[in-house]
């Protein structure tokens, strides 16, 4: 049975839509990213999920029970972080955590979650005086601290240094791998996501437009040869003439897309110094990430 089932889900703020027909099932033990630009969707997405908001039609599941207005079942396996990191400003970080134990009725201290989260030299600091990337640590912390099976985390690196964003996700995957935790994130950092989801869906405009596993993104992103000569005039005739299809590039010499090309760039060079006009540049490249990303999204013209 899917950890988290979608079917569906539909919500209308009067004349919006923010979420348009939404449906997608999300395993024990996988990392499921929803990726979108800043208002595709994915918040009020999770909102829903959470139960916090209601939907305007479709239907979810969590855990196995029904997300309806009231209901609980599911609440006790479940840890999130929804948006922008809440803790109680007067309070130690410490004081926070041990609020969230008591009101969980949890046995034991803070000190493993504080460990866990790189929070020990704060732990005696008021949170009103914590960076935006040690609360977002805090958030974290409190999602954790019950063991949950069902990680739900909205933007869980937002305010992180390069570092942070490291730890983040080694936990992350520590956890889906090591101990069998579900985790569904949003981003809109495909690079990042990609080194830790293992199956990605793509939120545009309410809509969820492709999902893939995260190792099927290199299949998908586009490539091509770049190459440049003394004379690129004559050197698209030649081509042409052995059946390539060559193109000018932005910023001068041209393309090839063809899959033999793509395959052999060495048969490429052969023939243009066979005719006489050798290659001063012949380099594969490849779409990285994010241009992928808003390609699928229909943002790569601005």
């Amino acid at each position: 049975m899917p950890v988290i089932e979608v079917d569906g889900l539909v919500k209308r703020y009067r004349d919006v839509t923010a979420v348009d027909d939404v449906s997608l099932h999300v395993e024990q033990g996988q990392i499921y990213a929803l990726l979108g630009l800043n208002g595709a969707g994915k918040t009020t997405l999770i909102r829903m999920l959470l139960g916090m908001i209601t939907p305007t039609a479709g239907s979810v599941s969590v855990l196995g029970a029904a997300v309806t207005a009231g209901a609980r079942s599911a609440w006790a396996r479940t840890g999130y972080l929804v948006e922008a990191p809440v803790a109680y400003p007067e309070l130690t970080v410490r004081e926070n955590l041990e609020l969230v134990r008591r009101l969980r009725r949890l046995p034991g201290g803070t000190d493993e979650v504080i460990e866990r989260l790189a929070l020990a030299p704060y732990a005696e600091r008021r949170a009103r005086t914590l960076s935006l990337g040690n609360l977002q640590r805090l958030a974290l912390a409190k999602a954790l601290i019950h063991a949950p099976d069902l990680l739900i985390l909205d933007e869980p690196v937002n305010g992180l240094d390069p570092a942070g964003v490291v730890e983040i996700r080694t936990l992350l995957a520590g956890l889906a791998h090591q101990h069998g935790t579900t985790v569904l994130l949003s981003s809109h950092l495909l690079a990042e996501v990609a080194r830790l989801a293992t199956r990605i869906g793509i939120l545009h405009h309410g809509r969820l437009l492709a999902e893939q596993h995260a190792d099927q993104l290199d299949q998908h992103r586009r490539r091509h040869l770049h190459l440049g000569t003394r004379d690129d005039t004559a050197a698209e005739r030649v081509l042409q003439a052995h059946g390539y299809h060559p193109h000018p590039a932005p910023g001068g010499g041209l393309q090839l897309t063809d899959e033999h090309a793509l395959a052999r760039p060495d048969q490429v060079a052969t023939v243009l110094v066979q005719a006489g006009v050798p290659p001063t540049r012949l380099l594969t490249e490849e779409e990285d990430l994010e241009a992928y990303f808003l390609r699928i999204v229909g943002a790569d013209h601005g």
